[in-house]
């Protein structure tokens, strides 16, 4: 059976009147997915089909990033024929993503400006220094909580990864696996113009100890701010003034290729 999305919803709300099936392909982008996320999610452990990945859409950036081919044929061929693994979800209090949430300035640019500015998070460090500083964006003030610390500051934008990439296959959260068990999690704090070298050496170094930029990987992460915050979880936009970030274990099913550089065994 083809069922095909007319407005936002229709993806969860198939997945929830599917019955029983073994298999679920999700023909779309990231989008896509994480409203098919959400309603495997509905669904109890047992009753959780396995997911199947048609990269339909713009970006892509949780199938590019698990090595899924973009040629059509291929990618059908490896929903019918490969190997579905057990991967962790994220939870962001009662929402869920599958890939990347970015928060604050990532948001605010994927949520309100066209293409070409959501490209300013380049893979270069001068190009992601220079944007934040050029554009003067917002510093929001907060604190993060992890298990074994505290951090109380203000910054323009953190990522949170259950995936490695965004914003087209900008890695974001490059030492992430999708079967860990653990988040990743990048925060850049203000970066003053005399600190743009130094800031740039830990954007490429990715300490948990960074002065600007910091690194983690984590079971969880708690963040709370004096005001909402822009948030994206897998291209879907919220606002948050405190949340709760958790991975949750081998929690679906999805069919990757052999190679997949997401999962921990691969990288062996």
């Amino acid at each position: 059976e083809v069922r095909v999305t007319g407005e936002k919803g229709d993806a969860r709300r198939f997945v929830s009147e599917a019955g029983e099936v073994d298999l679920l392909i999700a023909a779309g982008g990231d989008g896509t997915l994480n409203e098919v996320l959400h309603g495997l999610m509905d669904l109890s452990m047992g009753a959780r089909p396995v997911l199947g990945v048609m990269p339909l859409g713009t970006a892509n950036d949780f199938a590019t990033g698990c090595g899924i081919s973009r040629d059509l044929r291929t990618a059908l061929a490896l929903c019918m024929e490969g190997e579905a693994v057990p991967i962790d979800v994220g939870k962001a209090n009662e929402h869920w993503f599958l890939n990347v949430v970015s928060i604050g300035f990532g948001a605010a640019v994927t949520a309100t400006t066209p293409p070409e500015l959501k490209r300013l998070l380049g893979p270069k460090a001068y190009t992601v220094m220079g944007a934040i500083l050029a554009m003067n964006v917002h510093q929001y003030h907060g604190r993060l909580t992890l298990p074994d610390r505290e951090i109380t500051g203000s910054g323009p934008i953190a990522i949170v990864g259950n995936g490695r990439q965004t914003g087209g296959s900008v890695q974001v959260a490059p030492r992430a696996f999708i079967d860990d068990g653990l988040l990743d999690v990048l925060v850049v704090r203000h970066i003053p113009a005399i600190a743009l070298l130094t800031a740039a050496r830990e954007l490429q170094q990715l300490s948990p100890d960074g002065e600007y930029i910091s690194y983690w990987q984590t079971p969880w992460a708690e963040a709370h701010s004096e005001e909402a915050i822009p948030v994206n979880l897998d291209g879907e936009p919220v606002q948050f003034s405190s949340v709760r970030y958790e991975a949750v274990p081998r929690a679906i099913r999805v069919i990757v290729p052999p190679n997949c550089p997401l999962l921990s065994a691969t990288a062996r």
